[in-house]
């Protein structure tokens, strides 16, 4: 069973009191970070032994390419997906390609080494927001739309399930939601008309979506992440969106308007996300872990669709993932290597 919190761990190898955290029942999820990182075969061993303590525990990471790429060591650097965008204007046609390219090279390396799913793509604009910036595909949803979509159908074709953020728009929020309380004052219309539309046009394709920690204070007085009218009445009855949603990290500064630990896992699963993410702070793990203990487990068909399809193999101190990867590696090489 899948159970609704995902934490992270400290470090390259699984400590006992990680192990006794893992068997908590409402553990459903692990994040990896870059500390947990140092080859290929050390990650596959540690997910392998994640998943003989929990079989149906989810294994996921941040790895989108460009600043956001928590897999380095041993692994391809992907570009931004902002140098997709570039490119789209003038070559609309390999930019897409590249794009799909991209979506498949990092799927099938996150996979093969014992990782269920990365979240992303980030379906943000490029707008204001600093931290979103060269994350996003672009600054326009014409552009970001088709770009993402080929990405999608990447990650599709590798065996992974996606995951689109930040729902319902980050990109045209200033503040840094990571350490500041982060406030959109735009209108609902607004709202839809602009940053809305790369998820709403992308939700045939979209396994889950991941809420933006921002308030937009003209719709709901809560984080989007908190809010049943951003997750209840849009997302799943106007959008019908049946896929799963996450939380972002619930540690993150702009969540903390909402009480401790326990409070804001409790808020955010009773607005409708179906697993909340407590990152980087172990107390705070614990606090939430004990805050939904007597809460029933979410939805397990829906959070059974994002395992991934992980090969079964043995993985060296570096990767060798056939003919295919060592072409796609290289294009890719190559097209970094035109922005330099």
């Amino acid at each position: 069973m899948i159970g609704a919190l995902m934490l992270d761990i400290a470090g390259t190898e699984l400590t006992q009191e990680d192990i006794e955290l893992l068997q908590a029942p409402q553990v459903g999820g692990m994040i990896l970070f870059a500390r947990n990182i140092q080859s290929p075969q050390q990650v596959r061993a540690l997910t392998d032994h994640m998943r003989r303590i929990r079989p149906d525990i989810l294994i996921a990471v941040d790895q989108e390419g460009g600043r956001v790429q928590r897999l380095k060591q041993g692994f391809t650097a992907l570009p931004a997906m902002g140098r997709l965008g570039e490119l789209y204007v003038h070559k609309p046609e390999q930019a897409l390609w590249l794009a799909e390219q991209c979506g498949w090279l990092m799927a099938i390396e996150v996979l093969a080494v014992g990782i269920d799913f990365s979240f992303a793509p980030v379906l943000d604009l490029n707008a204001v927001s600093d931290v979103i910036g060269d994350r996003a595909f672009a600054n326009n949803i014409q552009d970001i739309v088709p770009l993402a979509a080929e990405f999608l159908n990447g990650m599709k074709r590798a065996g992974m399930a996606n995951t689109g953020k930040h729902f319902p728009g980050h990109g045209s929020v200033k503040a840094d939601s990571h350490v500041a309380a982060a406030i959109d004052s735009r209108s609902y219309e607004e709202i839809y008309q602009q940053d809305m539309q790369s998820f709403i046009q992308l939700m045939p394709q979209l396994d889950a979506l991941m809420p933006a920690h921002v308030i937009y204070d003209q719709v709901d007085p809560n984080p989007a992440g908190f809010s049943a009218y951003w997750i209840q009445h849009v997302l799943r009855q106007q959008l019908n969106f049946d896929g799963v949603l996450f939380s972002d990290d619930l540690t993150m500064q702009a969540a903390c308007v909402v009480g401790d630990a326990g409070v804001r896992i409790q808020v955010a699963l009773q607005a409708g996300c179906d697993m909340g993410l407590v990152c980087n702070d172990r107390a705070a793990a614990s606090t939430a872990l004990q805050a939904i203990t007597d809460l029933p487990l979410p939805n397990q068909q829906r959070l059974a669709r994002m395992r991934g399809k992980i090969p079964a193999i043995q993985i060296g101190q570096s990767l060798d993932l056939g003919p295919e990867w060592h072409t796609t590696r290289e294009t890719i090489e190559q097209f970094k290597q035109s922005f330099h």
